[in-house]
């Protein structure tokens, strides 16, 4: 069985035991939290999709741990001016296990 989600404004296709990485969310290391916002669920050859949620369904997880994403060097140069600035950037996510799914 699998289930289509929103999580903090982004999409994912889940399923039961998946550990998936996502926006950085409000809970502490250890908390489990639910999303309400399924999209679509299917198990075998039955699929229900939702208009646009499916009402009563929700998919339960458990927050792992938050971390910090690679390293993106943002670098703007104009050429035969001297114009140079370097930036960096870490997103921040949490990383939360997929426990159950119902609906």
């Amino acid at each position: 069985m699998f289930a289509v989600v929103s999580i903090a404004g982004q999409q994912f296709k889940v399923e039961e035991g998946q550990e998936i990485f996502v926006h950085q969310l409000g809970a502490n290391a250890g908390d489990s939290v639910s999303f309400d916002e399924v999209l679509m669920t299917a198990k075998g050859d039955a699929t229900n999709i939702g208009t646009p949620n499916i009402s009563g369904a929700k998919v339960n997880a458990t927050v792992i741990e938050h971390v910090k994403g690679d390293k993106v060097v943002v670098f703007k140069k104009k050429r035969r001016k001297g114009y140079k600035v370097k930036n960096g950037h870490r997103q921040c996510f949490t990383k939360i296990k997929i426990d159950g799914i119902v609906g």
